[in-house]
């Protein structure tokens, strides 16, 4: 039996992934397939609740699903009490640059950062809030009545916080902000608060800015954001949240960069936070970074052309397409199954059904013709992607619910419909997937 949609949720699906985009909200109402890769990454978060640290990349074509995975895993993630940052690579935003793109890539994450509570991003402020006032709570019901001696042991209880964050490099300058937004929460000055704010965004554009409003006479760099993310992490399993996980898409933005020294600037920040993941230097953090096997693999221009990242990353000697070791850093993300994109259309129509109140009268027949033709068009066994295939098929379904009188085979065109019933050439499609032809 199919689960009920929300109408809101299924909206937001329909109309994400007509235009080609991944849904934010609902995806685990079509997730299909992955089951290995996800087992695999939810180990990983395990092991970051537990204090550990991961760093994976998903490795996958242009529309074979990579940023859906990774967004079924961010929200995986936050419904499982981790805070989640995340961001795109751009030529604005990267891991290093001479133009502030580091401190760019900082500012969206933070930006970004993503609880269960608050899923589209800005938690900062909620995140601080909550965790004083989960202070002042557990200080109440350890038996201390509000006046100077309930004021002291909460400071007591923030101050312990802060300490554990002054061993970390930045440290000593981050608890004092966080000391900082507590004396601003409990004088009620908002405007200290937004410039604390400001501080942990790496808004502030100079140090002699920061110490004038705050007394801190440092800011969040290119150089340095990558340690604060690292604190970060650490704050936050202090604020009650299992710690933090770091999504980074589109790393195909770095290969395109055109002066090497950049590219390798780029790749020798990847290698630092990979080696910190290994050696134990990070806690309670993982890294999930999504690109496409050529800007992994290239080795002139991709990741493998950075050696010290080629020697880390490079698979074994045993794994093969078809025997794959998913506790490898690199997750190479296969092609939905044909009988995967069956199950996942049979979705999009009962959704698509729900969404705008109609009984769909597609059968079992037409969903199978459809996809045949699919499979059939020029060039695609090696070129379609689900993006593709769920686009058209969305497209379909609107024609056909905006066109009652239409059928399946008029849209389609008589030619690839008598191509899909019966023109296949032998072995096209799997056995399994046969069993649904007419």
């Amino acid at each position: 039996m199919t689960r009920q949609v929300p109408a809101r949720i299924a909206n937001i699906l329909i109309n994400a992934l007509k235009g080609g985009v991944v849904p934010r909200a609902g995806l685990e109402y079509i997730t299909v397939g992955r089951s290995q890769e996800i087992a695999a990454i939810l180990h990983d978060i395990e092991m970051i609740g537990e204090g550990g640290a991961s760093f994976r990349f998903i490795v996958g074509k242009y529309g074979s699903g990579k940023s859906f995975l990774l967004q079924t895993i961010r929200n995986y993630a936050t419904a499982r009490g981790f805070a989640v940052v995340d961001a795109d690579l751009s030529p604005e935003r990267r891991f290093a640059g001479t133009k502030g793109q580091g401190l760019a890539t900082y500012k969206e994450l933070i930006q970004n950062l993503s609880t269960k509570s608050k899923p589209d991003g800005g938690a900062l402020p909620l995140i601080l809030e909550k965790w004083i006032s989960g202070i002042r709570t557990a200080v109440k019901t350890g038996g201390v009545s509000e006046g100077e001696a309930f004021d002291r042991e909460v400071e007591n209880q923030i101050y312990k916080v802060a300490g554990s964050l002054e061993g970390m490099v930045n440290g000593f300058e981050f608890a004092r902000a966080v000391v900082l937004y507590w004396k601003a929460y409990q004088t009620d000055d908002s405007a200290l608060k937004s410039n604390v704010l400001r501080w942990f965004r790496g808004e502030y554009p100079s140090r002699r800015e920061a110490k004038e409003d705050l007394g801190i006479n440092f800011i969040v760099t290119d150089e340095t954001w990558y340690d604060f993310l690292k604190i970060f992490a650490v704050f936050l399993v202090g604020a009650g949240y299992q710690g933090m996980l770091v999504i980074i898409d589109e790393l195909v933005n770095i290969y395109k960069i055109s002066n090497s020294i950049t590219r390798a600037n780029n790749y020798e920040k990847i290698l630092t936070m990979y080696n910190d993941v290994l050696q134990g230097k990070a806690r309670h953090i993982g890294f999930l970074m999504g690109g496409t096997p050529q800007c992994i693999e290239d080795k002139y221009r991709g990741v493998f052309s950075y050696e010290a990242l080629r020697s880390r990353l490079a698979e074994g000697h045993f794994a093969t397409e078809e025997i794959r070791d998913f506790s490898a850093p690199i997750i190479r993300l296969q092609m939905l199954t044909q009988e995967e994109m069956y199950i996942l259309v049979e979705k999009l129509l009962n959704i698509h059904g729900e969404l705008y109140h109609y009984t769909p009268a597609m059968t079992q027949e037409d969903l199978v013709y459809f996809l045949t033709v699919e499979y059939n068009r020029v060039g695609a066994q090696s070129h379609i992607t689900p993006r593709e295939i769920i686009r058209d098929f969305i497209e379909l379904l609107n024609i056909l619910h905006q066109n009652p009188e239409k059928k399946v085979a008029e849209i389609l065109g008589d030619n690839s419909f008598e191509l899909a019933k019966g023109g296949l050439p032998e072995g096209e499609l799997s056995e399994e997937f046969q069993e649904f032809e007419i």
